[in-house]
């Protein structure tokens, strides 16, 4: 099958992070199974005692080889745009394809697909892996669970095996992403009319720690210390957040939530950062939690691999991006960069889609890379 089909058939998956991703896992895990892959699953609850599942697939003797990464959660779709059709019903309009997850990244995933499907087991000298994680859109828990428990992630590390993750670049080699670090603080109160003596207002014990917050955020956008002039926009984006969840004006409120979030890019000193949060946090009496923290991914510019890349890829210069991907997860493999099909300015869309064009030439361009690194 080509890569639209497999799209067409991945993106009908109601597969939002909020919800389970087994079936869509299930699925993936039959096809590469068909195509002569061994497979290894990996399973847990998340927090809302909801079931998520990752695949890892191995095709092929030997040490070495190609590791494809993608992920099969998609962002939810409530503002979808379109009334003739759903966000889960693939629609072809103008060499595009409109669906959830069509960009992000079941499209790229379907390449990947695609392309394993045209090489048999006796053309492999090295192996070819074929990863699928959960839970990429809501902190990279699946990609978390494969680099700690899975064996065959392990023999990848120990053999040096060249690792693509196929978040969408347009196909642009990408060498360098920032990471991710969540900060949770919640101050707790007592709830009561705001007219009695009764309460205590949890706002009141956040008003310091907020204070504490802006001046990070001042001092990471103006300190050339905290910036890397290699990343659009150069700074970690100190992101602020605060929610009391008081439902009435004139309601004691009994609890303020504060969080933030952050993309810390190679030489920020994250520990430094969040050290600075819990001690505010403790002055103040707040809970503290790190929600999540993700690593940045980085290659040198002008690593062999990064050439070999670009060579596969007909590009000229690899770039750097602002987002972050499972990659965040995976830096224990020491060859590893994003390279897929589609824009990221489609992804999390209110119409999101793909261009046809860039599903075949992201087959096209796999097919290479296994062909370079899996059967020479």
């Amino acid at each position: 099958m080509t890569s639209l089909d497999y799209t067409r058939q991945l993106v009908a998956f109601d597969s939002i992070s909020l919800k389970s991703n087994v079936p869509v896992t299930d699925f993936v895990e039959q096809t590469l199974r068909r195509f002569d892959f061994e497979t290894e699953r990996l399973e847990y609850d998340d927090r809302n005692g909801v079931r998520k599942a990752s695949v890892v697939g191995k095709k092929g003797k030997g040490t070495g080889g190609m590791a494809y990464f993608g992920h099969t959660d998609v962002v939810p779709a409530d503002d979808w745009k379109f009334d003739e059709h759903g966000p889960f019903e693939p629609t072809e309009i103008d060499g595009r394809l409109y669906a959830r997850g069509s960009c992000d990244m079941k499209g790229s995933v379907a390449c990947a697909l695609a392309a394993a499907e045209q090489v048999s087991a006796d053309e492999l000298n090295q192996p070819l892996y074929v990863v699928c994680t959960a839970d990429e859109e809501i902190g990279y828990l699946g990609a978390r669970q494969v680099a700690d428990e899975s064996r065959y992630f392990q023999e990848m590390v120990a053999h040096g095996t060249k690792g693509v993750i196929g978040e969408p670049t347009l196909l642009e080699v990408v060498y360098a992403h920032k990471g991710v670090c969540g900060l949770v603080a919640t101050s707790h109160g007592r709830a009561a009319h705001s007219s009695t003596r009764e309460g205590v207002n949890a706002n009141l014990a956040m008003i310091p720690y907020l204070a504490e917050m802006k001046a990070i955020f001042d001092e990471t956008e103006a300190d050339a210390a905290w910036q890397n002039e290699e990343f659009d926009p150069p700074t970690i984006r100190w992101n602020i957040g605060i929610n009391d969840h008081t439902r009435a004006v004139n309601i004691t409120p009994p609890q303020s939530v504060c969080t933030v979030y952050f993309r810390p890019m190679p030489g920020t000193d994250v520990d430094a950062l969040i050290n600075r949060a819990q001690k505010k946090a403790e002055e103040c009496g707040l809970d503290f939690e790190v929600r999540i923290n993700g690593k940045p991914l980085y290659i040198e510019p002008d690593a062999p691999f990064v050439a070999e890349c670009l060579d596969l890829a007909g590009r000229e210069q690899a770039k750097t991006v602002s987002y972050g991907t499972d990659g965040a997860m995976l830096g224990a493999l020491q060859n590893l960069l994003v390279c897929g099909p589609g824009s990221i300015a489609q992804a999390h869309t209110h119409d999101e889609w793909i261009e046809l064009e860039q599903l075949q030439e992201g087959t096209e361009l796999y097919l290479r890379m296994i062909r370079r690194w899996c059967c020479a």
